[in-house]
């Protein structure tokens, strides 16, 4: 029986290499998504039925409960003769000059409040709201117990993810970074030119969309023509981890990011016996101008792979892009923007890394029914004759956050983690005591 088992496993993995390597599927997730919209439609239908018979219900609670209460109005409204109509007081000039009093705060106190509730910024750093329940058990809500078909439905569904999808993904998860090991460690021994570019372009691609397939990643790619190229860098919005596999799966780029320990370590020693990436020690990365000279550096071979990089420097929840970081643009070479638009319905892909850790959250990837997304790249942009660093910036964050759809924000993406600046504080007390004041 393990060696039958054994079999099928040792088969669906040739299969898998197979059509990775071929960039072919057999468009069977694609037929998937469209039966999990099916599956979606039928449980909103549901759900909209049970809202509609509770709202019927409440109203007519509180059509009864207004009829009594309109009666004891009338009778404790009657008029009295004892009751005298307050008088108008007079007042001048003088009587609007005083001293401060504490309920001279409740303004400020009142708009700090609403800032919290409705502000821009935080709420981009949690998952996003649906507009109808996609049945995964990640929701505030007991959609599931609405009624007896959909009751049925979910428990189906979470048998299939945890029981059936799961197992299946962490296995293909397991072989896929195995495989990434020993194909880099062998390219690691050819000697550097054509041939150790061709190999690692190869298994790079083919690794990487082995990854994919662990989390059932459907990726639409538009406007192939802007690729990234050799010596350009790609900067794109920032959601998720899984960013660095949706885009690598269809294009090699070189990495960029601090040295770690463990088995992040691992993954990068193996990647870099391949190709070149740009690593860097903790120290190094707090130093700017050594950073900035090792990405000119590999800009400036045309033969290296574009540089990959995702200039927020956080993850955003998939609504809205937030301030780029000024530096990648400071570099000189070919900027190739891309926009990622992740589809939440078949699974939130955003990592809220303050609550969720790293292992967690590629259990909820792996848990959810799919990731489905798309990408455009967008045309080549350089600076302009006299367009300084912060100029360029936004330009190129506004071109993505346009076609992908995305809020387009000058937050620091870097308030999910520190205070607020001083300056912003001292600001806003400034123009509270100018109020204060009569000014």
């Amino acid at each position: 029986m393990l060696g039958i088992i054994s079999y099928f496993i040792l088969a669906g993995f040739f299969g898998l290499l197979s059509l990775a390597s071929l960039n072919a599927e057999l468009g069977l997730r694609r037929r998937y998504v469209k039966a999990l919209l099916k599956v979606f439609e039928f449980g909103r239908t549901r759900i909209e039925k049970s809202e509609r018979k509770n709202t019927l219900d409440e109203i007519e609670e509180d059509v009864w409960d207004e009829y009594h209460s309109v009666i004891g109005k009338e009778v404790q409204n009657a008029p009295s003769q004892l009751q005298v109509p307050n008088l108008p007081r007079n007042r001048s000039f003088n009587t609007l000059h005083r001293d401060f009093h504490l309920c001279d705060v409740v303004d400020f106190a009142k708009v700090g409040v609403e800032a919290i509730i409705e502000d821009e910024v935080t709420k981009r750093f949690s998952a996003a709201e649906l507009p109808s329940w996609n049945l995964l058990t990640r929701t505030n809500k007991n959609y599931s117990f609405v009624s007896l078909r959909l009751s049925i439905l979910w428990g189906l569904g979470w048998i299939l993810r945890y029981c059936i999808l799961f197992p299946c993904r962490l296995v293909i998860s397991i072989l896929g970074v195995l495989w990434l090991l020993l194909c880099t460690g062998i390219i690691g021994y050819i000697p550097e030119g054509r041939l150790k570019r061709f190999a690692y372009k190869h298994v790079s691609l083919m690794c990487f969309r082995i990854t994919a397939r662990s989390f059932s990643a459907i990726v639409t790619y538009h406007n192939l023509e802007n690729k990234a190229k050799g010596g350009g860098i790609c900067v794109a919005n920032h959601t998720s981890p899984i960013d660095v596999v949706i885009l690598a799966s269809d294009n090699c780029y070189a990495l960029v990011g601090q040295k770690q320990g463990g088995f992040l370590g691992l993954l990068q020693r193996a990647l870099d016996r391949a190709t070149s990436h740009v690593w860097f020690e903790r120290f190094e990365m707090k130093d700017r101008a050594l950073v900035l000279k090792r990405l000119q550096e590999h800009c400036q071979d045309a033969e290296k792979l574009p540089i990959l990089i995702f200039p927020e420097g956080t993850c955003i929840n998939n609504t809205s892009v937030m301030m780029f970081k000024k530096g990648s643009f400071e570099v000189g070479g070919t900027i190739y923007p891309a926009a990622i638009k992740y589809d939440s319905r078949f699974g939130d892909p955003f990592w809220n890394s303050s609550k969720q850790g790293y292992v967690h959250y590629l259990f909820m990837m792996m848990t959810s029914w799919a990731i489905v997304c798309d990408v455009w790249y967008l045309p080549p942009m350089a600076r302009m004759e006299g367009e300084n660093a912060i100029a360029f910036t936004k330009r190129v964050k506004s071109v993505i956050s346009k076609q992908g759809g995305l809020v387009d924000l000058e937050w620091d993406g870097q308030l999910k983690r520190l205070a607020v600046k001083k300056e912003w504080k001292e600001l806003q007390q400034q123009e509270y005591s100018k109020k204060i004041l009569g000014e």
